[in-house]
């Protein structure tokens, strides 16, 4: 089997195992219902971290950025203060609602969205292509590289987690459900294809460990925040609650400064970039 007959079949392996749990429904349909999009607005004139900060040096002041799934534009945004402009192309209508509505809050006009489907969307060029924690959902992989490639007329740029972003969750999915969760690909099977695609990228651990921010400071916040993400499904919420509070002692631990997680896994973040 060729890396991206690999990939294709990990991702058709979630989508039947989550359509069986949760009912058929998109990604970009998950993040149209209320309230979901909102979640992942932040301050665009933030400080960056060292993680956003060694992205940043990719841009250049002159450069046209293509954020491909760039949703709200928790990482984008912040990145349009440091170039020319900014294109947002996201198949959620929330998310591209979020966008504008964040953009405009701060004062930020050299962006513009579309929404869309990266596969479907219109011929865009921009001299840096971005996507950040994307490609875990992707099932044609090499399709979705190639037109990164010929959309970037200078760098192509990949930000994901080492360990896949809808399997954080997975320790809790068993607890729950009695059965491992599908893994979604990884760095590795990412890597796999962009060899297979005849391409020599830069891979860059970043510093900045994922499954930082606040703990949560009782028993009750600390359930409430296990169960956020899109690993449950909403018919069952009060079920896990009830194994999550049984199991407890097992997933948490208290520190000085409130409970931490232990069903987490080690994960860091990295870029895979090259030049076209």
């Amino acid at each position: 089997m060729s890396a991206v007959e690999t990939y294709k079949a990990m991702i058709d392996a979630a989508g039947a195992q989550r359509a069986r749990i949760h009912g058929e429904r998109s990604l970009s349909e998950r993040f149209d219902e209320a309230g979901n999009a909102q979640r992942f607005r932040t301050d665009p004139r933030r400080a960056l971290n060292a993680s956003l900060e060694i992205l940043a040096g990719f841009i250049e002041p002159g450069d046209v950025l293509l954020d491909v799934g760039g949703g709200s534009g928790r990482i984008g945004l912040p990145l349009a203060l440091r170039c020319r402009e900014l294109i947002n192309v996201d198949p959620s209508r929330a998310m591209v609602q979020a966008f504008d509505e964040c953009a405009a809050e701060a004062g930020i006009g050299n962006v513009r969205s579309i929404h869309a489907d990266w596969l479907e969307a219109p011929a865009i060029e921009a001299d840096v292509a971005l996507t950040v924690h994307v490609t875990y959902f992707v099932k044609d992989i090499d399709v979705f590289i190639r037109k990164l490639c010929v959309s970037a007329r200078r760098r192509v740029i990949i930000y994901i987690n080492s360990f896949p972003n809808p399997n954080r969750s997975d320790r809790l999915f068993r607890l729950v459900y009695g059965e491992d969760q599908a893994m979604h690909p990884s760095h590795q099977e990412l890597m796999a294809v962009i060899w297979e695609l005849g391409i020599i990228p830069e891979v860059r651990v970043l510093p900045t460990r994922n499954g930082g921010g606040g703990k949560p400071g009782s028993k009750e916040e600390a359930i409430k925040q296990a169960l956020g993400g899109s690993w449950l499904a909403p018919s069952t919420r009060e079920d896990a609650a009830r194994v999550l509070e049984s199991n407890f002692d097992e997933l948490f631990t208290l520190d000085d400064d409130g409970y931490r997680a232990l069903w987490q896994p080690e994960s860091r973040e990295l870029i895979i970039t090259w030049e076209t």
